[in-house]
């Protein structure tokens, strides 16, 4: 327990983040929580509760008591708390390590007799509509199940009444414990599943009603989903190692059973949390295609309403110089030099008129043909 020891000594100088935690530019915004201890510890025989000692004692009853297990609770334990039971039942320090930094991935590992089990609950929460997710970490020996949960979720005093009101699956040991707790994790992602599901029909609405900031909720909603499919996927790969080593680690066939049935509501889960991430891409394609529809056809109506503009210029310009030829002639003979010879002409007015409406004839055709007019 030196690594151990020296990881502690090395947290009280400054927190060691786990990778999954220090690639994450949000970890450093969120607040420490306030840490508590034991949440149960009960020692279980044959099914059922027969004492409640504190952890020293339970540690000495566990060794005295054959055919006993021991079901310990922490909710954010003291780093100090957590090597004090490694300690006690020889737990391997690499697990250890991963419950004190916390922050991992889905996963189940084995270390000689011990499995260790990292979960990631969720919950939807209604008025934020948001998912919330949690961590839990599950040590499973061949006489005990020890907790370890980061977050506010799942609640295991509920999984815990659970497995004490069935004494005959109780009974059954630390292996029938962690199937209730993970059919508990599961569980807990149906609510999720729905509440996601209603966040994406309301989109749905939204997109196709044009209202606005609708594209960032997608994006908003579409981060939930991938964060809940990180925490539902790498699941599938826990439970079925889990059930291909049951024979091999002597599993119960009960829960064995049990265990196949998790897997089934687990695969229900990914699937639809896979579909959800599809019709986000979707509504977000057809959202990107209908905003560029509006664009194109606002742009429409500007390249009508200038065509329109174009055409009232153009008849505009056409009557200007059309009003502009006797404008011309008229402005000519009315400087009224003393020499300038048609002014004495007897032809010079009619001649004058006539060349005036000669050239607004011909430049009414010209504009006429070229439908200026």
């Amino acid at each position: 327990m030196r690594s151990i020891l020296s990881l502690v000594r090395g947290r009280s100088g400054g927190e060691r983040d786990s990778p999954e935690r220090s690639m994450d530019p949000r970890a450093d915004d969120q607040p420490p929580s306030p840490r508590s201890h034991v949440i149960d510890s009960a020692i279980y025989v044959d099914g059922r509760r027969d004492v409640t000692p504190e952890l020293p004692e339970a540690f000495e009853f566990l060794k005295k008591t054959p055919g006993s297990m021991a079901w310990i609770g922490f909710y954010r334990p003291e780093d100090a708390v957590i090597v004090n039971v490694a300690e006690e039942f020889d737990l391997h320090e690499l697990a250890v390590e991963d419950a004190i930094v916390a922050h991992q991935r889905p996963k189940a590992d084995r270390y000689g007799d011990t499995l260790f089990v990292v979960l990631r609950p969720a919950r939807y929460l209604d008025e934020a509509e948001e998912v919330d997710f949690g961590e839990l970490h599950v040590f499973v020996g061949q006489n005990f199940v020890i907790t370890v949960r980061h977050s506010e979720t799942p609640d295991l005093s509920q999984v815990r009444r659970r497995m004490e009101s069935d004494p005959e699956l109780l009974a059954k040991g630390p292996q029938a414990v962690f199937y209730a707790i993970l059919d508990a994790v599961v569980d807990g992602y149906a609510p999720v599943v729905a509440g996601l599901q209603n966040d994406i029909d309301e989109i749905e609405v939204e997109v196709f009603d044009n209202k606005p900031g609708v594209s960032r909720r997608i994006y908003e909603l579409s981060r939930e989903v991938i964060e809940f499919q990180r925490a539902t996927q790498p699941l599938l790969v826990v439970i079925e190692g889990l059930i291909a080593g049951a024979p091999k680690y002597g599993m119960d066939q009960e829960v064995q059973r049990h265990l196949r049935d998790v897997a089934d509501h687990a695969i229900t889960v990914a699937e639809r949390v896979s579909g959800f991430r599809q019709m986000l891409h979707d509504i977000l394609v057809v959202n990107s295609t209908m905003v560029a529809q509006a664009q194109n056809e606002h742009m429409t109506n500007l390249t009508e309403v200038s065509n329109a503009q174009n055409e009232e210029v153009k008849k505009i310009s056409a009557w200007a110089a059309i009003l502009f030829a006797p404008t011309l002639v008229g402005t000519i003979y009315g400087m009224n030099f003393e020499v300038m010879p048609e002014i004495h002409w007897w032809f010079g007015y009619p001649f004058a008129v006539l060349l005036m409406a000669a050239v607004c004839l011909t430049l009414y055709v010209v504009f006429k043909r070229r439908d200026w007019l």
